[in-house]
């Protein structure tokens, strides 16, 4: 039986391309209530399909599994569900929302699967930071938390146009700026464990050897990508053109742009 990482390797455009451009019928023909009853927001397809777009990331980064990593990762699955926690309930960082559809098995309010959703964006941000070599050492952090924020103003937008959560006011296509002041916060924090728990050569040497690595990103641009195109919300439509000109930037990864 092949291993993760062959598996990922033989079908890149499958899961970068084709799971995402599904993904984004499915969501859009459930908020238009076009979708069959079994397939609308099935919390199960969601989890699903996020896991396989997950799928390269976690085969580019298992062989530096190590104390250090396990520990930061640990850490940053707490941390997002304790953030998320107190957001919840408090609306601080963020500001005040809800959930609207379900994401999967929720505890005391917060999904339970939110560190498949919450860790890979900042890791896909740090992966980034380090093949455009944007900083050295701890000024890495500073460049990933950017990239983070830029991230998440082109997914709430989609979000909450698809009724996945909702805030109680906001400027920026129903969010507040109260979220994004948050995310400084939250994603500075993410970002400063991702660096100490990877930076060293043998990541920087992993990330530009696995040539798939930035296909979880692929996933994304494709999938929020079309769905602020769909809800017409032309600001994070034209940050996601920003977000692939970063990355087609990156002199060792080709992406899985075609079959």
């Amino acid at each position: 039986m092949p291993d993760l990482e062959t598996l990922v390797s033989e079908n890149r455009f499958t899961i970068s391309v084709i799971f995402p451009l599904v993904g984004a019928l499915l969501f859009v023909t459930s908020a238009e209530n076009l979708a069959p009853e079994v397939l609308s927001f099935n919390p199960l397809f969601i989890l699903f399909g996020t896991f396989v777009m997950r799928s390269p990331l976690i085969a580019g980064l298992k062989s530096l599994t190590g104390r250090k990593m396990l520990l930061g990762l640990s850490f940053l699955v707490f941390y997002s569900y304790f953030i998320e926690f107190v957001g919840i309930q408090t609306g601080w960082p963020y500001g005040n929302f809800e959930y609207l559809v379900s994401l999967g098995p929720i505890v005391s309010g917060v999904p339970i699967g939110l560190p498949l959703f919450f860790i890979p964006l900042v890791l896909n941000s740090y992966i980034l930071v380090d093949l455009l070599e944007l900083g050295e050492g701890y000024w890495k952090i500073i460049p990933t938390t950017l990239l983070v924020i830029l991230i998440d103003l082109i997914l709430d937008p989609a979000a909450v146009s698809l009724g996945l959560w909702a805030y109680e006011s906001g400027i920026y296509y129903g969010v507040p700026l109260s979220n994004y002041m948050g995310w400084i916060l939250s994603g500075f924090i993410a970002s400063a464990v991702v660096h100490v728990s990877f930076s060293s050569e043998r990541f920087a040497e992993r990330i530009r050897s696995a040539d798939f690595i930035l296909d979880d990103l692929v996933s994304f641009v494709l999938l929020w990508g079309l769905v602020n195109l769909y809800y017409g919300n032309i600001v994070p439509v034209m940050l996601t053109a920003v977000l692939v000109l970063f990355m087609k930037k990156t002199e060792s990864v080709k992406l899985a742009l075609s079959p």
